[in-house]
């Protein structure tokens, strides 16, 4: 509830009202109106306070980094969307098998294996 909220964090209930109507904040309401925050409603509290007090950010500025914030872990998601498509098909190609833990990387690196001594492209290369 907004009370909570407001006196948890110290803020005014004009505050959370006002970041509410900025967009920056999006509680749920219950049945009797009531504002109702999440978590994550919490968190990105937590971050428009600190871009506020700490920073000395204005709302507008709030407004696009979080904004920026967003993209960001879209874009993220669509990177790692797209690394594990390529780790894929190099696994498809090569017939082996990833020798690399890919929760602990960000890229998972596949050790490809040098050229075969007798091939064409080998003695191209030497001469």
């Amino acid at each position: 509830m907004i009370s909570v909220v407001a006196e948890q964090y110290e803020i005014h209930p004009q505050t959370l009202r006002l970041y509410e109507r900025e967009g920056l904040l999006k509680p749920s309401r219950s049945e009797g109106n009531t504002r109702l925050y999440t978590d994550e409603d919490l968190e990105r509290l937590e971050v428009i306070l600190h871009l506020t007090r700490d920073l000395g950010v204005n709302l507008a500025g709030v407004e696009i980094i979080l904004n920026m914030r967003e993209k960001m872990g879209e874009m993220q998601l669509q990177i790692q969307d797209f690394i594990a498509s390529l780790n894929r098909e190099l696994v498809a190609r090569s017939g082996r098998v990833l020798e690399t833990d890919e929760r602990h990387s960000l890229i998972p690196v596949i050790n490809a294996r040098p050229p075969a001594s007798g091939s064409r492209r080998s003695t191209d290369a030497r001469k």
